[in-house]
């Protein structure tokens, strides 16, 4: 599904083009000195043996251990690395530590937490002890978590790990999870092993293997989804007898060429014996290797099946954006964000909708706090009747009380919490009235960066300059601010505002929610539709009722029903004409006649009647199936007719009678 006729690829040092793909084979020919892509394939790997993740985590420990000039001449000299890769390779290991105060080893297993951006948890449970050891125990702890809190926990396993995805309203690590009895794993694994997709792939390869998975024909490949049909079958027949020697084939080879059930039960009792240690921590975003699990995550889960555009931007945006986009080779949310839902948002941040707005004088003044400085029409704009048409006396009440000040910012008057007194005075240099409390006039540490997170955390995406204007400041000063915030996690950057050209800054927690209101509206795109919807579009798509007339307005039609079987019959009676404004059957002829339009006869339809398709010409190929040669009439009469084909060719209707 991923190429097309015409492509070129590479394999080994050949270029090839792809001529012909079936549903059974695909067709090349060398072509030489063409550039093509590399070719990719999916499917499981033979994991990582424990005896290789032991001596793996082996040797992260004892050159953590080592002070940094002689863990370069190990890595050079018993090694072979050059001294680009050992540095390399000591900065990978320090950033890990740096993330989560501890690195994977072969006595330390990590498992990091964070929320992805749509608010859900990400646990990741570093380990290097293999895909081999890693599988099982992931599918172990599903049924754990399962029973726990009665729920399908997503999750992936690898040679370097865990990845388990959590609602949000789980708010605890299940690092109690992990430790499963290891005298119970076996009958934990045997009791959710045969509703898993291994079990079934290998399963389907054991019936095969024994010849219960006959083809139709033994000079033709039998298409893979078609066995998984078979295969399916059979398993649903033969889940019915426990001894079924297919049944305890499969099993056998998942637990025993699969899955190393010793393994995984000695690390268990290690972890009960604190031989090797759990270490739990709680990181803002993912660590340098949890980023590579979740890569691994992402390419698996974006492979696993087709589905509908808005089903897979909806997927899209439930993962995280910063592994995103080096699958993709894109990092914007610009296409996957709506329009609708953060212009909904921004009103709702901004105090514009029912039920936040202002409805006395005191939440006039919190609108202040939570807001910063206002002018007299953006208060009414947040205020409601009666109060928006007394927003100035209440000004006026609450300057006398001293609990509002008016400011003047970049030549405008807007009025401000009496709180804000010394943050406006420090950052912009307006000038505050006199008889404040002095604890409104301190001197207040950064107080230009508490203003400008202020203004994220009360708009949606913005632009440095959008600040800068609103705060009346240069935009340098604003920038220096906003970069040292989105280094410190406290702001993200990126291309998220729909129709935008440049890179805004957002509140993470703004941009939390857009996400997930996006993902929302994505979903409700994908419900399915009633049947009267259906039955409105169908007749619009059809082309029923429109003013068609001609050759031209005939060529419409046919391209709607190109290769759908229709009765003979009722073609030319009410299929076409309804169409059509005005359908004359010589339009049709002249189309045949020409050689524009095909039409072949798809099958029998009673006595006097069969159903024929109308295809153009060069789709023939891709709409009407050969003919099976073991499907074709027998008789005199269709020998005959056939013979008369080979020898004459196309004839005419009268010299064929």
């Amino acid at each position: 599904y991923e190429s097309r006729p015409g492509e070129t690829f590479l394999l080994g040092a050949s270029t090839w083009r792809i001529e012909d793909i079936t549903h059974e084979r695909v067709v090349v020919t060398p072509a030489p000195g063409q550039p093509g892509k590399m070719p990719f394939w999916h499917g499981d790997g033979p994991g990582r043996p424990l005896e290789l993740g032991a001596a793996l985590g082996e040797f992260v420990r004892e050159v953590r251990a080592l002070p940094e000039p002689e863990a370069l001449v190990r890595l050079r000299e018993r090694h072979d690395l050059d001294e680009w890769a050992a540095q390399n390779l000591l900065g990978y290991l320090r950033e890990q530590a740096d993330a989560t105060g501890v690195v994977p080893d072969d006595r330390t297993i990590v498992v990091e937490r964070f929320r992805d951006e749509i608010g859900d948890w990400r646990v990741c449970v570093l380990s290097p002890f293999g895909a081999q050891v890693h599988a099982p125990w992931a599918m172990a702890l599903r049924a754990r978590l399962a029973e726990r809190w009665g729920i399908d926990v997503e999750l992936m396993w690898s040679d370097d790990g865990i990845v388990l995805r959590l609602p949000e309203a789980v708010d605890e690590l299940p690092t109690d999870e992990l430790l499963i009895d290891p005298d119970e794993i076996d009958d934990i694994l045997l009791s959710i092993l045969p509703g898993t997709a291994l079990f079934a792939a290998r399963f389907r390869e054991a019936a095969a293997r024994a010849l219960l998975l006959p083809r139709r024909r033994p000079d033709r490949r039998t298409p893979l989804w078609q066995q998984r049909q078979k295969a399916a079958d059979l398993l649903a027949v033969a889940a019915k007898h426990p001894s079924f020697p297919i049944l305890l084939e499969a099993t056998r080879e998942c637990c025993n060429d699969v899955f190393d059930l010793p393994a995984l039960r000695g690390l268990l009792r290690d972890l009960r014996s604190r031989k090797v240690r759990v270490v739990p921590v709680d990181t803002a975003q993912a660590s340098p290797m949890a980023q590579s699990l979740l890569f691994g995550w992402i390419a698996v889960y974006m492979y696993e099946g087709d589905a509908p555009l808005a089903e897979r931007r909806a997927a899209a945006l439930a993962l995280d954006r910063d592994l995103l986009r080096e699958l993709l080779g894109a990092e914007e949310l610009r296409d996957l964000l709506d329009p609708g839902v953060l212009e909904a948002l921004e009103d709702e941040l901004q105090r514009r909708v029912a039920g936040r707005r202002a409805r006395d004088a005191d939440e006039v003044t919190d609108l202040l706090r939570v807001l910063g400085p206002l002018s007299t029409v953006e208060l009414i704009e947040r205020s409601d009747s009666p109060l928006a048409e007394a927003v100035a006396d209440a000004l006026d009440a609450l300057v006398a009380d001293r609990r509002v000040i008016p400011v003047s910012i970049a030549g405008h008057d807007r009025w401000a919490a009496a709180e804000d007194a010394g943050r406006l005075r420090d950052a912009l240099g307006c000038a505050i009235p006199v008889g404040l409390p002095g604890a409104f006039t301190d001197p207040v540490d950064a107080p230009l960066e508490g203003l400008i997170v202020r203004h994220a955390r009360t708009h949606g995406p913005f632009l440095d300059r959008e600040a800068a204007a609103r705060l009346g400041v240069e935009v340098g000063r604003v920038r220096a601010v906003l970069d040292e915030l989105v280094a410190a996690g406290r702001l993200v950057r990126g291309e998220f505002r729909p129709g935008g050209s440049e890179r805004e800054w957002c509140d993470p927690d703004v941009l939390r929610q857009l996400r997930r209101r996006s993902l929302a509206v994505l979903r409700s795109e994908v419900e399915p539709v009633d049947g009267g919807a259906l039955g409105r579009f169908l007749p619009g798509w059809q082309g029923v009722g429109l003013p068609r007339r001609g050759v031209d307005g005939l060529v419409e039609a046919v391209t709607v029903l190109a290769g759908a079987p229709l009765p003979a019959s009722v073609l030319e009676v009410d299929v076409l004409p309804a169409r059509m404004a005005e359908y004359r059957p010589a339009d049709l002829d002249a189309l045949c006649t020409a050689g524009d339009v095909v039409w072949v006869g798809a099958s029998a339809l009673g006595a006097s009647d069969g159903r024929v398709q109308l295809v153009f010409r060069d789709q023939v190929e891709l709409l009407v199936p050969p003919p099976d040669p073991e499907d074709l009439p027998i008789g005199p009469l269709h020998d005959a007719l056939r013979q008369h084909l080979r020898t004459r060719g196309a004839s005419f209707w009268a010299d064929l009678v």
